[in-house]
C-alpha cells in the first residue's frame, strides 16, 4: 500500500468524536512528572479559550476590551495552577 492509500484509509476510518474536534488534545511529549502533565492540560485549555474569545472579539461579539479582561483572568488562572504546581520558571 502507497503513502496516498494509507492516508485516504486513515481519513476514512477514523473520524474524531464532536468533542475530540471542537476540543483538540496533544499528546504531552515534555519531562514527565505529574505536575507537568497537570500544566500541560492547563495551558492547553487555556489556549483553547483564548481562541474562542479572540474569535468571538474579531466577529463583533465581544468588544476589545472585555476580550482583555477575560483574557488576563484566564492568564491569572495559569499563573496560579503554575505557581501551585511548584512548575519552576523556564531557565536561558
Amino acid at each position: 500500500m502507497n503513502k496516498e492509500n494509507k492516508e485516504n484509509e486513515f481519513s476514512l476510518n477514523s473520524s474524531p468524536s464532536l468533542s475530540e474536534f471542537i476540543y483538540p488534545r496533544f499528546p504531552y511529549r515534555g519531562k514527565f512528572k505529574p505536575e507537568y502533565l497537570v500544566f500541560n492540560a492547563n495551558l492547553q485549555e487555556f489556549a483553547q479559550r483564548v481562541s474562542y474569545i479572540s474569535s468571538l472579539q474579531t466577529g463583533g461579539k465581544l468588544s476589545p476590551e472585555e476580550a482583555y479582561t477575560q483574557i488576563k483572568i484566564l492568564w491569572k488562572q495559569l499563573k496560579h495552577t503554575k505557581k501551585t504546581l511548584n512548575i519552576p520558571n523556564f531557565e536561558r
